[in-house]
């Protein structure tokens, strides 16, 4: 039964459309899986898929693209849910292609591993065989993934090219592809930051808790608040001050900002987050601020 104190139908409407896109993949490809970070979308996407399967175990494994700066509550969060929904979870290092000289890791204060993720998620499918990946890209992100279609294509070398996508008419989804292609699957697709935190809200879905309102040392650099972490190393003149924050999303620690709140609750989100003007990206992801294209050329590369 929903939580919530007020009733919100569009919700219901949004929650059966992605349980059908998990049932359409879980029927027609062959090893499927649910890309999972811990972080609020990938949590409501498992969350989601549980539902679309109950009472059966979900039956495709969750997996992590794991850059080596996480923040430790997400990676905590991370592992106590995959052993409370006994998931099979499989871990693509960036780190292991560091150390074979498949990337080269960036230096320097400002130095990220963010955009490395690419080649370790590609060559964690094709080590896996897996031919449908689910991820929890929503339109209202940012312009690139307003682009994408519910099923996109991505040929043998991981790439998505944004001028040639198949159609979707009346919800009707084309996974055809050959060997060593694969379909990328956003469930979430038509949902809204806002329904995130309202659907959150309704299930009284648990989060890690940097996603509430806490009491933490950070530094201001590039109009952004960055958590001050073992990863991120201080500019000449940084000096951390201890503020009350909470996290838009979460992912690479040394690139992923925080915004300051006294939200501490779904609700007290839902209000916040109804009031922004600024995607939840544009406003704490360092790294989608290379350019106005810098995320449909990642994209195009192999991107999340």
């Amino acid at each position: 039964m929903r939580r919530h104190a007020y009733e919100l139908p569009h919700l219901d409407a949004l929650e059966a459309e992605s349980a059908h896109i998990f049932r359409e993949v879980a029927a027609t490809f062959e090893r499927p899986v649910l890309l999972f970070s811990g972080g609020k979308d990938s949590v409501v996407m498992l969350h989601l898929a549980a539902k679309a399967f109950w009472p059966s175990p979900l039956p495709f494994p969750v997996m992590h693209i794991d850059t080596g700066h996480n923040f430790d509550e997400v990676i905590e969060f991370r592992d106590r849910t995959v052993a409370q929904f006994g998931l099979r979870l499989v871990v693509g290092r960036v780190q292991d292609d560091i150390d074979a000289g498949r990337s080269v890791e960036e230096t320097g204060p400002r130095a990220s591993r963010n955009r490395l993720q690419t080649s370790t998620l590609l060559r964690s499918i094709r080590e896996h065989r897996f031919d449908a990946v689910f991820g929890g890209a929503r339109r209202d992100e940012e312009k690139a993934r307003a682009k994408e279609r519910v099923f996109s294509f991505r040929d043998e070398y991981g790439q998505w090219d944004p001028r040639n996508q198949r159609p979707e008419l009346w919800n009707l989804y084309n996974g055809r592809h050959r060997p060593g292609e694969h379909i990328r699957v956003f469930p979430l697709s038509n949902w809204t930051e806002l329904d995130i935190w309202h659907y959150i809200a309704a299930e009284g879905i648990e989060l890690p808790p940097l996603y509430y309102a806490h009491r933490r040392p950070v530094v201001q650099r590039d109009g952004m608040l960055l958590a001050q972490t073992r990863f991120l190393q201080l500019l000449d003149g940084e000096q951390p001050v201890d503020t009350m924050v909470r996290f838009r999303t979460v992912g690479d620690a040394t690139c992923t900002g925080c915004v300051e709140s006294t939200a501490g609750t779904p609700d007290e989100v839902v209000a916040e987050v109804a009031a922004t003007r600024v995607t939840e990206r544009g406003a704490t992801r360092a790294d989608d601020r290379i350019s106005e294209a810098g995320m449909e050329d990642r994209k195009k590369e192999g991107y999340f």
